[in-house]
């Protein structure tokens, strides 16, 4: 299925080979495709079994959004269809698509979806010359952070050794901690270095030996995907994540990368999208769509949940991660 033209990262073997080794998910794939031939279409969803949150159809857990892979509108429909009809059978509360096409419940025929989620999705289109690309990004929030990093004699590690990820997850659980939302667990970023293998990429950057900045990019075709950052806010004047951005941009012009995706940003994250405003000016609307459409709002429950959450010590929200995410996928 990855080799379809609409494939993404969170299509490949590898991703979701991440999602079952550290939350248990079962992948499965629905396609018209007869069972002797190879993958031509499909809607590649994974199995959600939780005691807690109940069992579900989602496309895909942790994944900013995968499209259906089909070659006409008329497959799409049919394997919907399919889908709705089968949720009884199958004992589900919902299934839930997250496509990158704005227009995907009328693509599916006008069906009974109901919008989960509203997100963007920022860009970076890399086929200009490294010299403008620069000289597209904003001069004071992006331009003048990456020179002035580069004067402060920033220290940039890129690999995917175990003491890049010890660096990475310290910055991450600091940064969760200061959003008062649990960090993933270790083992997922563990099991995404053994299942992806060289198509993924920890930045950190150091001051003196001290990790201040890291981000962990991956590579599918001519695609790479800015998927984690990070970093220590003592340090944040001196510019290392916008100077870890642009190596990674560079580097994924050095293997030939056309385009840079820097991920999905919540519609009510005014901070994060100015920042990526900043780089691209390639911004669109993300949504995520459940069937059935849910009767009840579930607003006042997460609300309730980032309360306790903000009153937790930072230890204590890190066991929480380790808990609850394979419930919330």
């Amino acid at each position: 299925m990855q080799a379809h033209p609409s494939a993404s990262v969170f299509h490949t073997v590898g991703w979701l080979e991440a999602l079952r080794r550290t939350y248990s998910y079962e992948p499965v794939v629905f396609t018209t495709s007869s069972p002797t031939s190879e993958l031509r279409d499909g809607l590649a969803f994974c199995y959600v079994r939780s005691w807690l949150t109940g069992k579900r159809l989602v496309s895909l857990p942790f994944s900013d959004h995968c499209e259906p892979l089909y070659e006409s509108i008329e497959e799409l429909d049919f394997l919907v269809r399919y889908l709705q009809t089968a949720l009884d059978h199958k004992e589900l509360k919902y299934l839930e698509v997250r496509p990158i096409s704005g227009n995907f419940r009328e693509m599916a025929g006008g069906t009974d979806f109901q919008s989960t989620g509203s997100y963007f999705l920022h860009k970076i289109d890399l086929r200009s010359s490294l010299d403008e690309l620069f000289r597209q990004f904003n001069k004071d929030s992006v331009q003048r952070r990456i020179r002035r990093a580069e004067r402060a004699g920033l220290v940039e590690r890129c690999g995917r050794s175990k003491e890049l990820l010890k660096d990475f997850f310290g910055l991450l659980v600091l940064t969760r901690s200061r959003h008062h939302v649990p960090p993933q667990p270790y083992i997922w970023f563990r099991n995404l270095i053994d299942s992806m293998g060289d198509s993924l990429e920890i930045r950190v950057a150091y001051q003196d030996d001290i990790p201040i900045a890291s981000i962990l990019t991956l590579r599918f075709r001519e695609t790479v995907y800015f998927k984690y950052g990070c970093s220590n806010s003592v340090f944040n004047k001196l510019g290392a994540t916008p100077l870890l951005l642009w190596r990674a941009i560079e580097g994924a012009k050095s293997f030939g990368a056309k385009e840079f995706d820097m991920g999905r940003t919540d519609e009510n994250n005014a901070g994060l999208i100015s920042f990526k405003d900043k780089w691209s000016h390639a911004r669109q609307p993300l949504h995520y769509w459940r069937f059935p459409p849910s009767l009840n709002g579930g607003g006042w429950k997460v609300r309730m949940a980032k309360q306790i959450l903000a009153k937790m010590p930072d230890r204590l929200l890190t066991a929480t991660g380790n808990l609850i995410y394979r419930h919330i996928g």
